[in-house]
């Protein structure tokens, strides 16, 4: 099915027009309620002059730290509408990674939620007033914390607040949008500034490319503070016209449950969470016969799960997907027309609008078949960095994304994915640097010396191994490394594997030789 462009600059138009043309379809389901564009619409509007109210207005930046719930999708076109730039944080994170994020971004307001597993916002926020002095309003959902701080209930009554008065804001299509922090091969993130034009540029690439429709649903697990959420997700389907079913928390018997009360037509995630639905003998028990397209990022589908997926779910279409923080999205994609061992070893073609070039390491484009370092431009690809690290990494003055990923080229155009230049490995469909675990463990007083590399595992896809060496006379466990990580960290940077050496293989110049960790 073809879509029809939906006419907008902005992520608070595009919100205008799909109201305007679905009105009273339902656009979101969160904990079996459905909400229909036109409530989005109108509790967006009442929000945003709640913000307005509070005194934040264009270019402000609004951390949000929560599960995929309403709340998020309200506070993000709230902020839309006036120009706020949301901070997308996980609620994984911990005291370290919270402190640098907030403080880089500036950020002046946080919605939050009131705790999250062994972490409490609460104690959090209350003792950061000094390290965090641009934050001003803290937000909980749900009910009220600490003094200072107000609740944000997804109940809210839309038609009181309306009638605050917001301010008229003009938000242009290159104003940021949204704030995602990226980390680097250093160990410290990076704030990619996501515009209105680039993560809808996106969106509409992925939405044309996979016919993205009124009739669709979709389980959406990706987090909401990813690309892989909010742009792959939310805004590709908004301008589909489709209901996106938030997933606080991806668990496969949870998913399967929502997927027998709200048959979905488009499943999505990584490939962990694809096997790990696969491998559920719930699965056999449902009617998945209205699933048309099934699409995962993060790495190539193999086989064994891809002859499960044709198995079970006949009338689809399996496609891989490959896009980047700094892409705003999706920029690579299988064509529906690809061969079966296409889409095994490749990534796809790249999306209309998107200019690919492969680099070889002397600078020279790389003939099909010669393998590169791949550099996007085009279509979401963003113009840089923000917050103090605006300056560095991946991008040159023509425009061009350098990723950092090998890979080449066939005669046919499509991108074969070899491998990372850069040490990330990805975990469950996240991100890792070693580096910055590196730095973690490096600070334990029993620690001399750590490197880190990922390992594959068969659920996860990668998984970190880590090698320490101890002090002499220490007596360190493998455990002792685990929570010390656990307590600073997120939990998908613990590392899962902890080795213990006298030594490291080194380089004549004292670098730890990773390489042949690797080769072990």
């Amino acid at each position: 099915m073809e879509i029809t462009p939906l006419a907008a600059g902005t992520v608070g138009e595009l919100l205008s027009t799909a109201t305007a043309r679905h009105g009273d379809r339902t656009a979101y389901i969160y904990e079996g309620k459905r909400y229909a564009f036109r409530e989005i619409e109108a509790a967006a509007a009442a929000f945003s002059g709640r913000l307005a109210g509070l005194g934040i207005g264009k270019g402000d930046r609004i951390a949000v730290i929560a599960l995929n719930q309403i709340e998020w999708v309200i506070a993000f076109f709230a902020a839309a509408r006036i120009g706020a730039v949301i901070v997308g944080l996980n609620v994984r994170y911990r005291e370290t990674e919270l402190d640098y994020m907030l403080g880089d971004s500036m950020a002046k307001a946080v919605i939050s939620l009131p705790e999250y597993g062994d972490f409490n916002y609460n104690a959090y926020f209350a003792g950061r007033q000094d390290k965090l002095p641009h934050l001003r309003h803290h937000l909980y959902l749900g009910a009220p914390g600490e003094p200072g701080a107000t609740g944000f209930p997804a109940d809210m009554d839309t038609r009181e607040e309306q009638a605050a008065s917001t301010p008229s804001v003009s938000v242009s299509t290159d104003d940021l949008l949204m704030i995602i922090y990226t980390s680097g091969t250093t160990g410290m993130p990076k704030g990619a500034g996501l515009s209105h034009r680039s993560a809808l540029l996106s969106a509409h690439a992925q939405a044309r490319h996979i016919r993205a429709n009124p009739d669709d649903l979709i389980q959406l697990a990706n987090p909401l503070n990813h690309v892989g959420g909010i742009t792959c997700g939310i805004l590709t389907f908004l301008i589909g016209g489709g209901c996106c079913e938030l997933v606080p928390v991806f668990k496969a018997d949870t998913v399967l449950e929502m997927m027998s009360r709200n048959p979905p037509t488009v499943i999505s995630g990584v490939p962990t969470m694809l096997t790990l639905l696969m491998m559920n003998p719930r699965v056999d028990e449902l009617d998945l016969d209205r699933v048309r397209l099934i699409f995962t990022g993060g790495s190539n589908v193999d086989e064994t799960l891809l002859l499960r997926l044709g198995e079970k779910l006949r009338n689809a279409c399996l496609m891989n997907l490959y896009g980047l923080t700094e892409s705003s999205g999706a920029i690579v994609m299988t064509p529906w027309e690809a061969r079966r061992d296409e889409l095994l070893r490749s990534i796809g073609k790249p999306l209309e609008g998107a200019e690919l070039n492969i680099v070889l390491p002397d600078g020279t484009a790389a003939k099909p078949g010669e393998v590169g370092e791949l550099w996007f431009r085009g279509l979401g690809v963003i113009s840089g960095y923000v917050g103090s690290r605006r300056d560095e990494g991946s991008f040159d003055g023509e425009g061009w994304l350098h990723t950092g990923d090998l890979g080449y080229v066939d005669e046919r155009g499509y991108v074969y994915l070899l491998g990372r230049s850069k040490d990330m490995y990805i975990q469950g469909g996240f991100n890792v640097y070693p580096a910055e675990i590196e730095n973690v463990i490096s600070t334990h007083p029993d620690v001399v010396l750590v490197a880190g590399i990922g390992t594959p595992d068969p659920v996860l896809g990668e998984v970190g191994r880590y090698y320490v060496i101890r002090k002499p006379g220490s007596s360190l466990v493998e455990q002792d490394i685990v929570d010390y990580c656990r307590q600073r960290l997120a939990d998908y940077k613990v590392p899962r594997q902890v080795v213990f050496r006298e030594s490291l293989p080194m380089t004549p110049a004292g670098k730890i030789q990773k390489s042949v960790l690797r080769a072990e």
